[in-house]
Order: structure tokens, then C-alpha cells, then sequence
């Protein structure tokens, strides 16, 4: 029999990716996106609820992750789930589950950065009139 292990997100970055290397040197790199669901009880009431995922990304997406996302950015995280179990030091089973991403897309476009002085400078601080529009 067929199985499928697959998941696909859309939200925002909770917090900067993180990125460390493998004994191999190989990257890693997690981070934790939040989507939002908004509906609506059977008494009318709006309700919204925030679900987290950690995303782990590897190689050179993980690089790629690292350089490009920050808080914030909304992003689209498409892979498989894996979930970890261990015992704490207080004999409690843990899980946690996780998002392992092979396809990672930017959303939205990253603020512009800002100019060096000497380029504002340049710009002068003038205002523009209709003379100055090119069209």
C-alpha cells in the first residue's frame, strides 16, 4: 500500500532562522513560522487561532534560508513531517514534531535597505513637482 508524508504552510517567520553545521559541515537551518486560521462559532463570535511549526531546512537551501528570511517574512515551506520523542530528566515521554522543508518560497519582497547619507544627499531633499515627473 501507498503511503505520503507531505505538508504545505504559509505564515511568517516568529523569530531569525538559525543556522549551525553538522560533525560534516553540513547546514542546517531552523526556524519557526506561525500561520493563522480566522473563523467564526456557531454564536457568531470571530475567533482566530495561531498554530507554530518548526521548519528545518538543509544544505543549500539552508544556506539560502539563513541568508534571505528574518523576522517576519512571510514564506511558503513545503516537505514532510517528522516527529522526535525522548525522555526528559523527569522520566516525561516529549515529542515534537517538525516540519523538514525540500522547498522553501520568499513571499514576500524583503525591505529595501536604507540609502548612505551621501546618497540621500545627492537626491536632495526638495520636493518633486509636476515638472519633474518624466511622463
Amino acid at each position: 500500500m501507498a503511503s505520503l508524508n507531505k505538508v504545505m504552510i504559509i505564515g511568517n517567520l516568529g523569530s531569525e532562522p538559525e543556522m549551525r553545521f553538522t560533525p560534516s559541515g553540513n547546514p542546517v537551518t531552523s526556524f519557526r513560522v506561525a500561520t493563522n486560521r480566522v473563523y467564526n462559532t456557531p454564536e457568531g463570535e470571530r475567533k482566530e487561532e495561531t498554530e507554530w511549526f518548526t521548519v528545518i531546512t538543509w544544505g543549500r537551501l539552508a544556506e539560502q534560508c539563513n541568508q534571505f528570511l528574518g523576522k517576519g517574512r512571510l514564506v511558503y515551506a513545503e516537505g514532510r513531517l517528522r516527529t522526535h520523542t525522548w525522555e526528559g530528566q523527569d522520566g516525561q515521554k516529549h515529542y515534537r514534531t517538525e516540519v523538514i522543508a525540500n522547498r522553501v518560497t520568499f513571499l514576500d519582497r524583503q525591505a529595501a535597505a536604507p540609502l548612505p547619507e551621501e546618497k540621500v544627499e545627492e537626491l536632495g531633499s526638495g520636493e518633486l513637482g509636476p515638472e519633474d515627473i518624466p511622463f
